[in-house]
């Protein structure tokens, strides 16, 4: 079989190349940067070096494809966040559309049932939708959790406030948290067995628990085992994000996906439609990560 996979190396695409390839199949990896194709080219892969704003090159580079892996990759340099990452779903959706491919497993996120309201996730409902116009195509929607891996953003809160939190996070809430290791493995199984038809979701969940197990487990991880989370103001939020760099249209969309995660409105369609089963990856052994790259800085 034939695979296109986008979002070049990255903690997704990366893993799932090389599964792909170790299960015999060929496989195209799609980068922006002409520096990844040594890297990609080690894997056994074939590198694409374009863009995915480039409906022309993504058309090319969809050629002869059995199936493709969308993911949109982050931008944040995009004047208005949702709006571009709706525009790269419609690329997608014209290439594939243009080479007849049948098969799409796309990477979406929870929350994506929503049109507004979500932050990045409302672009990701557009991407959504602009796939889901290819009425002859079958495409699987994976809507992973809030990623363990975010939580890393929080370092430097630990190490100099003895705090964790966000403006997401009340006590009593489960927070539901994803590992892209287990996103690598249900991406990998629906794209080597193709069994999905038409069009549909499924959502990926690694462990849940609430904001103070989370305190509590990195804590104890990282010898703070006072460690709290605190739930900050949308406001609060906002101001320390743009501290430490962060463009304002991005901050501005991050605020609103923590102000939904907070409100339960982003969770809801996963919790009626909740997975037969949660991935390998726990709360304990994220906690050894956090405290891996919180020992290393």
């Amino acid at each position: 079989m034939k695979y296109v996979i986008t979002g070049s190396l990255g903690h997704i695409s990366k893993p799932l190349t090389q599964k792909l390839i170790n299960a015999g199949h060929e496989v195209t990896v799609i980068s922006s940067k002409e520096s990844n194709r040594p890297a990609i080219e080690k894997l056994g892969a074939k590198a694409a070096i374009g863009s995915v704003e480039d409906v022309a090159f993504l058309t090319k580079a969809f050629a002869g494809a059995d199936a493709v892996y969308t993911m949109v990759p982050p931008n944040f340099a995009a004047p208005n966040w949702k709006e571009w990452i709706g525009q790269i779903g419609k690329n997608y959706t014209d290439a594939i559309k243009a080479n007849q491919i049948k098969y799409v497993v796309n990477l979406s996120s929870v929350g994506a049932h929503l049109p507004d309201g979500c932050g990045p996730v409302s672009g990701l409902y557009k991407a959504e939708q602009a796939l889901n116009t290819l009425k002859d195509v079958n495409i699987k929607h994976l809507r992973p959790s809030y990623f363990f891996d975010n939580l890393l953003a929080n370092v430097g809160m630990v190490k100099q406030m003895d705090i964790i939190g966000g403006n997401f996070g009340e006590t009593g809430q489960k927070l539901v948290l994803a590992d892209t290791t287990d996103i690598t493995d249900a991406a990998f199984e629906e794209l080597s067995t193709l069994k999905f038809s038409s069009h549909s979701v499924r959502y990926i969940a690694s462990d849940e628990r609430t904001s103070d197990e989370v305190a509590k487990l990195i804590g104890a991880a990282v010898s703070k085992p006072s460690l709290s989370w605190v739930v900050f103001t949308n406001e609060q939020s906002k101001a320390g994000m743009l501290q430490v760099g962060l463009p304002e249209e991005i901050t501005k969309n991050y605020v609103e996906m923590g102000d939904a995660l907070h409100s339960g409105r982003m969770m809801e369609d996963y919790w009626k439609n909740h997975p037969s089963a949660l991935g390998k990856v726990k709360l304990e052994d994220f906690a050894r990560t956090f405290a891996s790259v919180y020992n290393a800085n």
